[in-house]
């Protein structure tokens, strides 16, 4: 193995290949070069190996940082994300670059305007449904009843049969 350094990235690449018809060595890989993350893209500075946010915010998801940024700020993602585990940390930056991006859209309410709208939906839905099963019932009862009729008075009420008028 070979090891190929960009100024922003270290790389790995094998010093040869194998072809898929045999497994004789080959012409050596190409060199991928890794750009810098998201981050350090926005805030323009040194990408480093041990970059912290590069695991989070890689180089082809500059949206997702820029959205973040601009409502919490670097540093304070860095703190926050800092404070977990790092099993943790994916999780809460997708929760972060969420409610900033609520929060962008809706700067009074933010995340908790979205979940009131969210609730209310859910209620108008629920007495919707609950409407609707009313109505079902009224009209099971109907049919009940129609069917009750038509056996006390042994009627087929699909026959021809039509009553008289006066």
């Amino acid at each position: 193995m070979m090891e190929y350094t960009n100024k922003t990235r270290s790389l790995r690449v094998p010093t040869h290949s194998f072809s898929s018809s045999s497994l004789m060595p080959s012409a050596p890989l190409p060199i991928a070069v890794l750009g810098p993350c998201a981050a350090c893209k926005v805030l323009r500075r040194r990408c480093i190996d041990t970059c912290f946010l590069a695991p989070y915010f890689p180089a082809t998801e500059q949206l997702k940082f820029v959205i973040a940024h601009k409502v919490f700020g670097a540093s304070n993602i860095v703190k926050a994300l800092q404070g977990l585990p790092e099993s943790k940390r994916a999780d809460a930056v997708s929760s972060m670059v969420y409610e900033a991006n609520v929060r962008i859209h809706d700067p009074v309410y933010g995340c908790a305007g979205a979940i009131s709208k969210l609730q209310k939906q859910l209620n108008d839905l629920k007495a919707e449904l609950a409407l609707t099963q009313a109505e079902l019932l009224i009209m099971q009862c109907q049919h009940q009843q129609q069917d009750d009729i038509a056996s006390f008075f042994d009627i087929n009420l699909t026959s021809d049969w039509q009553p008289h008028c006066a």
